[in-house]
């Protein structure tokens, strides 16, 4: 066993504090992991407060992890000793059902192994990126362009993957309109990927606070919700619409300014049901749908775009005893656009 330290929740809404804990040998197919940064998703907070049900204490947080490589197994073939890699939302899946032979390891029939708050194959807890090192298997790793800082390339690995993979599914590209609802997290990066596949791309905001940041990072027009009238004359306006809000928000809103045959992608996950009228479905043969992150190959295409169109996340860069205070700062929508914790602060 390998000793390590971190920060984790000890049960459901406790503040993180400093845990000490161990990591499993490395093992013939496994790589040692020296984590550099790890990003903080709005997800770590539902999860370490078990507003989902099912979180599993002690829990370390963290599935955005960007590192440099300390230790390769004897058979390990891809990596080697120094090597900067990634570690997204999951480390493991069954390898054998239609989605993992597919490369859509996010689908597992069984049931992929979360980085954090899942079980390994051996029934033991999975601990995530709030930590000095993880070991991992190395076909769940991913190659960091050498184009990309590491601060910037750790939330491409929820944040970048959760709006990429649905938008080149349906096709999204040259000549569509795209609304993004909400400019957080996700939503500045669904902004970024839409432009640079050709999208003409509109942010839905509740407030005009962000309109020059959502400007700045490539969109064309800016709608403040809240503001009367701002919805008007948008009715059958978009090919698709990507909603990125995670909190209860009025979803038939949105699939009004769809065209005909247009599709509402949902990727923001609010913890309760929210209503959805049938008639704005079937007027116009719109489409809802989800999208659950993307596989270690689709994620390794996703880092390779941005590299090559030089799309970084914008992001503040913390140390982790300023943990807390972010998780209340994500709450308040008070961060552009995703908080990365620098694990060197561990040391201090």
């Amino acid at each position: 066993m390998l000793h390590t330290q971190g920060y984790a929740a000890m049960n459901a809404g406790a503040a993180l504090e400093p845990f000490r804990f161990d990591r499993r040998a490395v093992g013939a197919y496994d790589v040692l992991i020296n984590i550099r940064y790890c990003g903080i998703c709005h997800s770590d907070i539902h999860q370490a407060r078990d507003e989902w049900g099912g979180s599993i204490f002690p829990m370390v947080p963290g599935h955005e992890i960007v590192g440099d490589i300390l230790q390769v197994g004897a058979d390990v073939k891809k990596y080697h000793v120094g090597d900067n890699v990634g570690v997204g939302c999951f480390v493991d899946s069954c390898r054998t059902c239609g989605s993992c032979r597919d490369g859509l390891e996010q689908y597992c029939e069984s049931g992929m192994i979360l980085t954090y708050n899942g079980l390994d194959q051996q029934g033991a807890p999975t601990y995530g990126g709030y930590s000095k090192q993880i070991v991992v298997d190395e076909n769940y790793l991913l190659r960091i362009p050498s184009s990309l800082s590491l601060e910037g390339t750790a939330p491409l690995l929820c944040a970048g993957i959760t709006t990429y993979s649905p938008l080149k599914h349906w096709g999204v590209g040259k000549g569509h309109r795209l609304g993004v609802v909400g400019l957080g997290g996700l939503g500045h990066m669904a902004v970024k990927i839409g432009k640079a596949l050709g999208a003409e791309v509109t942010v839905f905001s509740r407030f005009d606070a962000k309109r020059s940041d959502a400007e700045r990072l490539g969109a064309t027009e800016y709608v403040a919700t809240e503001k009367e009238g701002s919805m008007a004359g948008l009715s059958g306006k978009f090919d698709f619409m990507i909603d990125t809000v995670s909190a209860a928000h009025d979803y038939n809103t949105y699939l009004d300014v769809l065209k005909r045959d247009g599709t509402m992608i949902l990727v923001g996950a609010p913890s309760e049901p929210l209503p959805v009228l049938a008639f704005n479905l079937v007027l116009k043969r719109r489409r809802m749908v989800g999208s659950l992150i993307g596989g270690i190959r689709e994620t390794q295409e996703m880092l390779d775009f941005c590299a090559e169109h030089n799309i970084p996340s914008d992001v503040e860069v913390i140390p982790i005893q300023q943990v807390n205070e972010a998780y209340e700062r994500v709450l308040k929508g008070d961060v552009r656009y995703r908080f990365v914790i620098d694990l060197k602060s561990l040391e201090g």
